[in-house]
């Protein structure tokens, strides 16, 4: 059983992920791309479809059920992939769509920073919710890492724009390999946050 296509399928087919196209495509008609609650708006939408859905699974016992069909690492790779993408996807296709609705040639945008930036924020709220157990957590505490690394800039680290959220999604300064150099960057914290992750997952795992 590919637990991966699965995985995504569920994401991409979930309410929150319509819910997320729609609130990302409201905030985009009502502000644009270079306000400020676009910007802190991203780690809370990318966070919708899937991030919590390891809860769901271990909290209601499917996983039981599931797992001897997938395996521990292939559930664990899926879990956390198909949060991350479909975060990245919420931004994108809601942003998307935005352009394409807005119709206006001078819209300035990334697709590639936007969807890296979502999904990044989509496996830390996975990475949260494993942590705690918590819904609650896993949904606010992306917001909250996000502001506060946002508040940290703007107030005493304005030199370090390399760990500056809003930079991730709109660079105002030169990049080794331009916005690629943004993706490695996102890339690597992203398997950081993988090995987290699997950590995490397969000592709970080990007491199912």
């Amino acid at each position: 059983m590919n637990s991966f296509e699965t995985d995504v399928g569920r994401a991409i087919c979930s309410g929150g992920f319509i819910v997320g196209v729609l609130l990302e495509i409201g905030i985009l008609f009502a502000a644009g791309f270079d306000s400020d609650i676009f910007r802190m708006t991203v780690p809370v939408l990318c966070t919708l479809p899937y991030s919590t859905a390891w809860l769901a699974d271990y909290q209601s016992g499917f996983i039981k059920a599931y797992l001897p069909r997938t395996g521990v690492a292939s559930y664990i790779f899926g879990k956390f992939f198909a949060s991350g993408l479909s975060g990245g996807a919420v931004e994108l296709l809601g942003s998307w769509i935005y352009v394409l609705l807005k119709n206006d040639e001078n819209i300035q945008w990334s697709p590639l920073l936007i969807f890296v930036s979502g999904m990044l924020w989509a496996v830390v709220a996975a990475v949260l919710a494993a942590m705690s157990d918590s819904r609650y957590i896993a949904y606010g505490g992306a917001f909250v890492f996000y502001y506060v690394m946002v508040i940290l800039h703007e107030r005493y680290f304005q030199s370090l724009y390399c760990l500056y959220p809003y930079e991730w999604l709109a660079p105002e300064h030169t990049w080794i390999f331009n916005e690629w150099g943004i993706v490695f960057l996102l890339a690597g914290l992203i398997l950081v946050l993988l090995c987290v992750y699997d950590l995490i997952l397969r000592r709970c795992i080990e007491s199912v």
